[in-house]
């Protein structure tokens, strides 16, 4: 949870381009860190820190003595890390999750390093032993990246497209700004004047496949048959490992609630799961809305009746629009549904980082597209073609939905 910034070629001064990295300081308010990369003098990284895991060792770029030549920045969190580190023995110096991504790749390359991590990320490694910059993003964009790249090598990667807007470069053909594409990785050649060349771009998962790292997955219980009673089994299972591997956070955990379906079942099992975990403190929910909207309502009795420390928030017409340019700062999108929808989170987040001490926020983002909750899905002519736009959606959340969760939590740390 945090903002990553890197350049490669810089033909400008780093640092008056390092000021564009301060752009993203909202993503992470414990602390920044700009580094220089030894030998290649027109390289850095800018990095912005909200401490979630290992506060003592966790600072980027995140180097340890085994890889001298290895520089990670990474924004997200590795749930299996652990199990990894189990499964292959990895001697880590670290309480990081994303030290693993260092012992996965010197191991098994760039490709397999990334179908194995269970996790939402976004990361820019560099192999200076053998001149590699390589960019990764999880299955479902859940943490953003944007790059530009110049006809003549220069490359820029950040978290948000706003730290790349205003930097600077000789060429006179404007590079252009892009999402880089969830479920991809990408290696450059990083020559001696720290230019860079695209030599392989390729998907390592997407959302119809099981992914690598199931094989190593804890998940008991799990069927292969296709009866009700079996799927259902299944569905809880998953569900409840789903909630039970992102309680790995060494900060206080909260969790949006709206009173729906959605984030009521997530509320709902974090509380029992957090009672079994004996975590050192009561989880606090969290519902916005206007005075008496149906879903404070909903929120209320869910929060009665799973027994949360609830947080009721309540704004007027006139604070939402007040916010409406602030939102759009924040998202770097002009969809109209997606600004809508982001105006109560926004304001929401607004008041968990003013008012409490939660930092790491549960929600139910995903299941409308997953399991066709939308209204105009009874309109579906087949379940086949149901199926099919399930998966469309499921592959452009990183535009809409999980953009919105992202940037109005990030907006406030």
């Amino acid at each position: 949870m945090c903002g990553i910034w890197a350049l490669f070629g810089s033909d400008e001064c780093l640092s008056v381009q390092c000021t564009c990295a301060m752009k993203i300081a909202h993503r992470g308010p414990d602390a920044f860190r700009f580094e220089n990369v030894n030998g290649f003098t027109s390289c850095c990284f800018g990095f912005h820190r909200l401490a979630i895991v290992d506060p003592l060792h966790g600072m980027q770029p995140l180097r340890v003595k085994k890889f001298p030549y290895l520089w990670l920045c990474y924004n997200g969190e590795i749930y299996n890390h652990q199990t990894l580190k189990t499964q292959f023995d990895f001697d880590c110096q670290t309480k990081m999750d994303g030290e693993v991504l260092l012992h996965l790749y010197d191991r098994f390359g760039i490709k397999k390093m990334a179908s194995l991590l269970d996790g939402v990320f976004a990361f820019i490694l560099l192999d200076t032993a053998n001149r590699k910059v390589h960019l990764g993003r999880d299955t479902y964009g859940v943490r953003p990246l944007f790059k530009f790249l110049t006809d003549d090598g220069f490359l820029a990667v950040c978290s948000e497209a706003k730290g790349l807007t205003q930097i600077t470069h000789s060429m006179e053909t404007t590079a252009t700004i892009v999402p880089f594409l969830p479920g991809h990785f990408e290696v450059f050649d990083l020559k001696l004047n720290g230019k860079v060349q695209s030599i392989q771009f390729e998907q390592f998962h997407c959302c119809t496949r099981e992914p690598a790292h199931a094989l190593y997955n804890t998940v008991e219980g799990l069927s292969s048959g296709v009866d009700k009673e079996t799927v259902k089994r299944n569905i809880r299972s998953l569900f409840e490992n789903a909630v039970r591997k992102r309680l790995m956070a060494h900060r206080r955990i909260g969790c949006l609630l709206s009173g729906g379906l959605d984030s009521s079942l997530v509320a709902a099992m974090l509380l029992k799961l957090s009672k079994e975990e004996k975590l050192p403190y009561s989880i606090q929910t969290f519902s916005i809305g206007s005075e008496d909207s149906p879903d404070v309502i909903a929120a209320e009795k869910v929060a009665a009746h799973i027994g949360s420390e609830h947080h009721k928030v309540e704004f007027t017409a006139e604070e939402g629009i007040k916010a409406v340019e602030d939102v759009i700062f924040h998202l770097e999108t002009y969809d109209i549904t997606t600004i809508r929808a982001s105006v109560g989170m926004y304001l929401v987040s607004k008041y968990i980082k003013e008012k409490t001490d939660s930092v790491v926020i549960f929600s139910g983002e995903g299941s409308d597209e997953l399991t066709q909750g939308y209204l105009y899905f009874h309109k579906a002519p087949s379940a086949k073609a149901g199926a099919e736009d399930s998966v469309r959606l499921l592959k452009e959340l990183f535009l809409f939905d999980v953009l919105r969760a992202d940037r109005t939590t990030a907006a406030h740390g």
